[in-house]
């Protein structure tokens, strides 16, 4: 159920246009400072999620690793997404709220 709610924020984002998908709008964003948030496919490819998460070490923001392509894409009314950046603080807030407490 709680899943839900972290693929739910992120088609909120989308209708938002606060969030933009694939890999190369995704480093875009975060090389631009746009986005405060990356969330990569657990079933991403091993070199996608190097690539996030150097890029995103460098650039100090935060990335996670959740739910797989499909239901990322279906998520935000797309295809396969393998990566997600939210473009909007507040937003991002929620969402790794929701993704800490789910660790738990």
């Amino acid at each position: 159920m709680k899943q839900n709610k972290v693929l739910s924020l992120l088609g909120i984002a989308m209708r938002g246009r606060n969030l933009v998908s694939g890999e190369f709008q995704t480093l875009d964003a975060v090389k631009t400072g746009a986005a405060m948030l990356v969330i990569i496919a657990e079933d991403a490819s091993a070199n996608t999620k190097k690539l996030f998460t150097d890029k995103c070490s460098f650039y100090e923001v935060p990335v996670y690793s959740y739910g797989t392509k499909e239901a990322l894409g279906r998520a935000i009314g797309k295809d396969l997404r393998s990566s997600l950046g939210v473009c909007d603080a507040g937003l991002a807030d929620a969402i790794v709220k929701q993704l800490k407490s789910e660790q738990v």
